[in-house]
């Protein structure tokens, strides 16, 4: 449900801007809002999670995220929603930073790869069908409804965490609080200037939070240098990788979020699709991603990564370049095969990239990792829908295969960095001696 509201509210945008009375461009912050809480406190609770258990975390996250989602559904203005959204995503963000960390506790390492494809298939699936079904709830309920069917699974999410959810060792260190301030607003304001050009922001607008956010950056490194286990691991990447892993899911998720913000401009205002013929001509991808996952997942405990997400995102590139290339007036048939061709290349990537990037990182740093995960999607799909922006900026009639090509582009820099990992080493470089960081900074 945390993925799934990523994307369900998009489609209810213009309903909820007419009853709340607000105009179309402040119901965006509908959609920001979430998204913005969710990406700028992922580390900071990823880092919490290995100091007080990922299990707590996680049922933290689960609490405000249900309460938040029954306040959404009451919410009686655009502010009054914004709010709501702000405390879900921070649920949200809680949930999703410490959850391939519990998969990480859940299966033996033997097992690990079968694990993390279950989840990267719930994970993709829920992304990729958040449009259709909030059509499907909103054809038969008013938009609250889209908030207010989360209240259930998330008591009945609380009841089976407190059962079932493994336990994790805590470290040995306290939680960093200006370090934490630091990488929120960090991320807040890298995350907002990317959401400023993706809808269509000027350069006077987005640049300067480009730039105040690489400041913010300089000075967060200098605030946790010394730290045994940073926040924003910077010491994780040094090991190539796990470096590598993370560069490989950012392009990833960059093509993926190109091709799911474009492909829709494509089928209605390129080949004249209707709504509903649109969500029947997306469903492939998903469908073949929720397949292929953990297929992948397994092939991973046996097979490097590198050979499995290099071949997946091959196969990614090609489908859409396919789609690219398309007669002028394709069936439905010959739409359908190229998108399941899309979506078995990015299920056959994902878990053993997933798998790639926990194994690479020390248990005891299960959650920074398991942090960056969730951070590495939400960028990657950020600047993928900030590029399709600048595509419909360079031409408004060829911008979605202008942008569907630069997914297939994106997606073939992923198999290089996939590939290049085949020449990297596995083991980390041994690390300078550190001074001791002070408690409680």
């Amino acid at each position: 449900m945390a993925t799934l509201d990523s994307a369900i509210a998009n489609t209810a945008l213009p309903i909820i801007a007419r009853d709340l009375h607000a105009t179309a461009a402040a119901s965006v912050w509908v959609v920001n809002a979430y998204q913005l809480a969710m990406i700028a406190t992922l580390l900071p609770l990823a880092a919490l999670g290995d100091i007080v258990g990922h299990r707590r975390v996680y049922a933290w996250g689960l609490l405000p995220f249900t309460v938040a989602s029954l306040g959404c559904a009451l919410a009686w203005s655009l502010p009054s929603l914004a709010f709501a959204r702000v405390i879900q995503g921070i649920g949200a963000s809680a949930a999703m930073s410490v959850n391939t960390a519990l998969i990480r506790f859940s299966y033996p390492p033997e097992r690990l790869g079968f694990g993390v494809g279950l989840n990267a298939m719930i994970v993709g699936t829920a992304f990729a069908i958040g449009p259709t079904v909030a059509s499907m709830i909103l054809s038969v309920g008013p938009w609250p409804w889209l908030f207010a069917v989360n209240v259930p699974f998330g008591v009945v999410a609380l009841v089976l965490a407190g059962r079932t959810l493994p336990p994790s060792p805590p470290a040995n260190y306290r939680f960093a609080r200006v370090v934490a301030t630091l990488v929120t607003v960090t991320f807040a304001v890298l995350v907002f200037g990317l959401e400023e050009a993706a809808h269509g922001g000027t350069l006077p607008h987005v640049v300067p939070l480009l730039v105040v956010a690489a400041m913010l950056a300089v000075v967060l490194l200098r605030a946790q240098k010394g730290h045994p286990a940073p926040m924003l691991p910077v010491d994780l990447f040094r090991r190539p990788q796990f470096a590598l892993s993370s560069a490989t899911a950012i392009a990833a998720f960059a093509a993926q979020g190109i091709a799911f913000v474009a492909l829709p401009f494509f089928f209605q205002h390129t080949l004249g699709r209707s709504v509903v013929e649109t969500g029947f001509l997306m469903t492939p991808w998903p469908a073949i991603t929720a397949i292929m996952a953990p297929i992948a997942g397994g092939l991973s405990d046996r097979y490097p990564a590198g050979i499995l997400g290099g071949i997946g995102m091959a196969i990614l590139s090609v489908g859409l370049l396919s789609l690219v290339w398309l007669p002028a007036d394709p069936g439905a048939l010959a739409i359908g095969w190229r998108m399941a061709v899309c979506g078995a290349g990015f299920g056959f990537y994902q878990s053993p990239n997933l798998r790639a990037i926990m194994s690479s990182a020390p248990p005891e740093r299960a959650g920074g990792a398991s942090g960056i995960v969730a951070v590495s999607r939400l960028l990657g799909q950020t600047t993928g829908a900030a590029l399709v922006a600048f595509c419909f900026g360079v031409s408004d009639r060829s911008g979605p295969l202008i942008a569907i090509g630069l997914g297939a582009g994106f997606a073939a820099v992923s198999a290089v960095i996939s590939a290049s990992r085949l020449a990297a080493p596995t083991s980390a470089p041994r690390p300078a001696a550190r001074r001791t960081h002070p408690p409680g900074r």
